[in-house]
């Protein structure tokens, strides 16, 4: 599987060079900027790419915004953003474009290793890996507006991430099914089993 990393870290994005060559990916590229991620995006059309939101020159959401761009020059191109943040919004617009593998998770779901990796590969074929932190609080019977006190963002946010999760998962609006019950059936059903 080639790989292309933005991370503006360098501690950070020579561990996943190394993470991800020890675990059978070819690191084809990996940039510290924005300008830098496009022009590799493109140029490789890698088989899954990973991306810091917030990279060099504003670090705001330069690589979000540079994953954008690659995908509309390459349709389908898989990505998976990192973020330091619970900042769904971020990744609104990527998330909502059908085509290719996309996934966006916390920083710190990289220290998990097994789920870190597997999300890489889930979004390089062509599947959705989602943070799990608000199916959690779902699955734990949380309101959106009690999961948005949590995180400190609108339940208004809440609500745009719970329809993209809707919308990833093929839950339509229906009068027949609650979509956040099949929602967390869904999460419950791909959770892994705790261990023994």
């Amino acid at each position: 599987m080639r790989v292309v990393i933005a991370e503006d870290l360098a501690l950070l994005r020579d561990g996943l060079v190394r993470l991800l060559t020890a675990h059978g990916c070819t690191v084809v590229e990996a940039v510290d900027n924005g300008p830098m991620l496009v022009n590799a995006l493109v140029r490789h059309r890698p088989d899954v790419s990973v991306i810091d939101v917030r990279l060099p020159p504003g670090f705001t959401d330069e690589g979000l915004r540079a994953a954008l761009e690659a995908r509309r020059r390459v349709p389908g191109l898989p990505v998976l953003i990192l973020s330091q943040y619970v900042e769904q919004l971020y990744a609104r617009e990527l998330l909502s474009d059908r085509s290719g593998g996309v996934g966006y998770l916390l920083k710190d779901r990289v220290g998990d290793v097994g789920r870190f990796v597997d999300a890489v590969r889930q979004v390089a074929a062509g599947g959705t890996a989602m943070d799990p932190e608000v199916l959690t609080l779902m699955a734990e019977g949380m309101s959106n507006l009690a999961i948005a006190a949590r995180f400190q963002v609108t339940d208004k946010a809440i609500g745009k991430h719970t329809n993209n999760i809707f919308a990833k998962l093929g839950l339509p609006p229906s009068d027949d099914h609650n979509r956040r019950v099949m929602a967390v059936l869904a999460y419950l059903q791909a959770a892994p089993a705790p261990p023994k």
